[in-house]
């Protein structure tokens, strides 16, 4: 509208039109110069844009808007340019494409300039995105280097950013952001994933920070390419390694077709005490876990043989199972080391080698748990043998090395950043686990010492006993070591372990014909007397005594105290021990109490004659069957009323 008094006053006027045409080239050339710092695209839109419009002003304002062709050019033109901008307005959101500055600069500032997002997605407490790097400019290694300035960017832990290669491009990266922990709560452990099954299922051990299970797979799978576990547990003291490994045991221990053989020269029985009556051979001192050592050395080849003979070329179910001929099966053998450095440190840096390098095809696998795998503890030949890791805190990035590889830290993992800060918090880089998933942080179950009786306790008449061939073995190696090795009592009775040498007692020389029957077979491999206090020991009778001899006679005669006459020693059988607990639990109930622990049932302890360990044992099965539940106090259950629990 404003060509038409511009017509009326200007049209005519040489200098007028001179101008107006200098205004529309300076228009123009303002208009490119200012949008030099956006895109070209919107750049030379603009400068096209503004030339337009200048140029059918000043043709209109001299000539009139009505001349030639000008009326025509404006009524298409005016509309085809407004649209054009419209049209530029709606593409600027296009999300099914690569944007330029879709991220906002946010990749520009952490050093990722020119890097594309593909693709993303972003869930409750999970956002992903499909990178595209330029190529020939940046590598994955760079999005690794530059984690700490993504997390300090997006406000969020350096354990919350992870970093995935693409297997078919290696100028695509996936980056993983989760902003909340959810494992900062305890995970109680749920029960048995599989009771009864065999080891060959996989063992339940924790949760991932998305809730899904973290699984161990101790036997190999041919179908599944997957080799039989060799295992590295790591973490400094208070990272929780002990008790992550205890609720792996306790997994363990509730299959048919495994035997567990562990070690703990330093703690003894402070780790693995509540377990013990449930593994075949405890070894709790240096010498022990030397013969255990050296059993395993001898296990391996037999094992192997009988396989062999069998038709067997790794361990599978079918071992575990009564043969063709009749001969009995060959379970599956977890041999597992607690504090493994003092067994390394008095024995040899390569002492785990040789047995980690044979084991895979004997059905056995080995663990050893220690604070630090250093080059000065395990030797680099050890440390390649066990193809699995399990490392929960530890004190620096250099210790985090020695148990994971590069490429894991590299994608995110960081242990060194929880120290002891996060008991329980761990990476599993292990056979059977997706690569995805190892820089995944996770936590462990939570077992307490009721469950671990309980699982003691319930799964003792389905656990698997020692085969011939691999105890045979072991009576060979290390003789009485192994055949008077100590048994400890289920919980919940009163007889002492069982044992007939002290702890790590080896001959120096055997007969093997005395572990032989008739047959070749070994039957006599398992020669443990009843109880501890069967066995006597000449050096304890003290100096020798002639029972032929008179008494002397008596000089003095002392006049004590009247002493009365002692109670009747209670005797409950077991089933009667039981009522007895469950009428203590009524009689509590009736009293209004709503909060029990085992203490309150030793108070009446002279009602059913048991051990706290018999006791806490109970406490677990009144837990199991729905008649206490577990509280937030460790030790302390509420009752549940009979008619809920039933």
């Amino acid at each position: 509208m404003a060509s038409l008094p511009a017509h009326y006053f200007w049209s005519g006027q040489p200098g007028v039109t001179a101008g107006l045409t200098l205004a529309s080239v300076a228009l123009t050339g303002l208009t490119w110069w200012a949008g030099r710092s956006t895109t070209q695209q919107r750049r030379l839109h603009s400068a096209v844009t503004v030339a337009a419009a200048s140029t059918w002003f000043t043709a209109a304002a001299i000539a009139g808007p009505a001349a030639g062709p000008l009326g025509e050019l404006y009524f298409i033109g005016a509309p085809a340019l407004a649209l054009s901008w419209n049209i530029r307005q709606i593409l600027r959101k296009n999300v099914d494409g690569p944007a330029a500055n879709a991220d906002g600069g946010f990749l520009e500032k952490v050093g990722l300039a020119k890097t594309q997002v593909l693709r993303s997605e972003v869930g409750p407490n999970k956002a992903s995105f499909d990178l595209q790097l330029p190529r020939g400019e940046l590598t994955p290694d760079d999005v690794s280097k530059n984690i700490t300035r993504i997390a300090g960017a997006l406000d969020v832990p350096k354990t919350a950013i992870r970093i995935q290669e693409n297997p078919d491009s290696a100028s695509r990266v996936m980056l993983t952001v989760v902003p909340l922990d959810l494992l900062k709560n305890t995970v109680p452990c749920p029960g048995p994933s599989a009771p009864g099954e065999s080891i060959s299922f996989p063992v339940v051990v924790g949760i991932y920070e998305d809730g899904t299970p973290v699984t161990l797979w101790f036997p190999g799978d041919p179908d599944a390419a997957r080799n039989a576990m060799m295992l590295l547990l790591m973490g400094m003291t208070g990272s929780g390694k002990s008790e992550g490994g205890l609720t792996a045991l306790a997994e363990v221990l509730t299959r048919k077709d495994v035997v567990v053989w562990a070690s703990d020269p330093s703690k003894a029985e402070q780790t693995l005490g509540p377990l013990l009556p449930a593994i075949d051979w405890a070894a709790l001192d240096l010498p022990s876990t030397k013969a255990m050592i050296e059993a395993l050395k001898a296990v391996i080849p037999a094992r192997t043989a009988w396989m062999a003979k069998y038709g067997y070329k790794q361990w599978v179910p079918a071992c575990a199972e009564v043969q063709a001929d009749g001969s009995p099966g060959m379970p599956y053998l977890l041999a597992w080391f607690e504090e493994a450095a003092k067994t390394i440190r008095e024995t040899d840096d390569d002492v785990f080698t040789g047995i980690a390098q044979e084991a895979r095809s004997a059905g056995v696998s080995l663990v050893i748990s220690m604070q630090r795998a250093s080059g000065n503890q395990v030797s680099t030949d050890t440390r390649a043998s066990f193809g699995s890791s399990w490392v929960h805190g530890v004190r620096s990035e250099q210790d985090a090395r020695f148990a994971l590889d590069d490429e894991v830290l590299d994608a995110g993992a960081a242990p060194h950043v929880w120290k002891d800060k996060k008991p329980g918090y761990s990476y599993l880089v292990a056979n059977g686990i997706a690569d995805d998933r190892w820089a995944t942080p996770l936590r462990d179950y939570l077992t307490s010492v009721d469950y671990l009786h309980w699982v003691v306790l319930t799964f003792a008449s389905i656990r698997a006993q020692i085969d011939p061939v691999t105890a045979g073995a072991a009576a060979r190696a290390v003789d009485r070591a192994f055949t008077a090795r100590t048994r400890y009592p289920m919980p919940g009775t009163t007889n002492e372990p069982e044992t007939a040498v002290r702890h790590g007692h080896v001959p120096d020389a055997y007969d093997e014909d005395d572990y032989k029957d008739t047959e070749g077979e070994y039957a006599d491999y398992d020669r443990r007397p009843q109880f501890r206090h069967d066995v006597q020991d000449e050096d304890d009778e003290g100096e020798f005594i002639d029972a032929s001899e008179e008494l002397p006679e008596v000089e003095h005669v002392v006049q004590f105290a009247t002493r009365p006459p002692d109670a009747p020693a209670v005797k409950l059988t077991t089933a009667q021990a039981r009522a007895a607990m469950e009428e203590l639990l009524e009689e509590f109930e009736d009293e209004g109490r709503d909060i029990v622990g085992p203490a309150d049932f030793m108070e009446h302890c002279d009602r059913h004659g048991r051990g706290r360990s018999w006791v806490s044992g109970q406490v677990a099965t009144f837990v199991m069957a729905g008649r206490l539940a577990e509280t937030n106090e460790v030790g302390r259950y509420r009752i549940v009323p009979d008619s809920i629990a039933a």
